[in-house]
């Protein structure tokens, strides 16, 4: 789930690199790799980040008592139960805090093309989910997402199909860190161009700075959430009207 070749179209996505490629601030290794810091805390920690801590917290909250007799009312799903039913058969204020989460995820990406892209990758993870890694949680999201109540977001669907597997947030969130570090140093591989050594050389250097995003993303709260800097912003609005352009953000 956290390989960067995952095909949820990431690939087509820099979120404002190529705007700061286009303008020539970044050119060569050193200066991806100072971006990419830039990047990482800024929009990934205080956006993506917290969403995925965000999400495994409403899963915690909303889990049912472990104590607690079964009940006739309360089974298991079958493996190949429709994804309505069991959002159905999910506590609703599960499905409240994800709704919330959603709208606030959406809300918070201010730049069209970002917004754009969450949506259209959250939609492809939620499929690739539902094709090899079925849950309820996932499930319930799928037919929210299906419904019109979410736009649907990558880092709710990653955390959502995680928590599923019992993952919790200690791996959930530094795993969606460095996956999406990955695809960016990919991206930018092909962009400045780098060399696939280069490349390699950014991903050593940001697996310390990513457990210390991890770390922070700890700290934050709610309130937090899309806190992210308006220069790094109006860079992914500038990239819509850029005279030429090799990705759609």
């Amino acid at each position: 789930m956290s390989d960067s070749a995952l095909p949820t179209g990431a690939f087509a996505h820099t979120f404002g690199l190529e705007t700061y490629l286009h303008r020539g601030t970044v050119t060569d290794e050193a200066s991806f790799a100072r971006w990419l810091e830039r990047f990482l805390d800024l929009q990934l920690v205080p956006a993506d980040g917290l969403a995925v801590r965000l999400t495994v917290e409403a899963c915690r909250a909303s889990a049912p008592d472990p104590t607690a007799e079964p009940t006739a009312e309360r089974t298991a799903e079958p493996a190949d139960a429709p994804p309505t039913a069991v959002a159905d058969d999910l506590p609703d204020g599960f499905v409240d805090r994800i709704v919330e989460l959603d709208a606030l995820m959406h809300a918070q990406a201010l730049p069209a093309q970002v917004r754009q892209a969450g949506v259209t990758m959250g939609r492809r993870l939620v499929e690739i989910g539902r094709e090899a890694l079925r849950g309820p949680r996932l499930a319930a999201y799928a037919a929210l997402v299906e419904s019109g109540r979410c736009h649907a977001h990558p880092s709710i669907a990653f955390a959502l199909i995680g928590v599923d597997q019992g993952a919790s947030a200690s791996v959930l969130v530094p795993a969606y860190l460095f996956s999406t570090v990955g695809t960016l140093t990919q991206n930018a591989v092909r962009g400045i161009p780098l060399g696939q050594n280069a490349g390699q050389r950014v991903l050593a250097r940001m697996r310390p700075a990513v457990l210390a995003a991890t770390r922070r993303v700890a700290e934050l709260t709610v309130e937090d959430l899309g806190a992210v800097p308006p220069g790094l912003e109006i860079a992914q609005m500038q990239h819509e009207t850029q005279r030429a352009r090799m990705f759609m953000s």
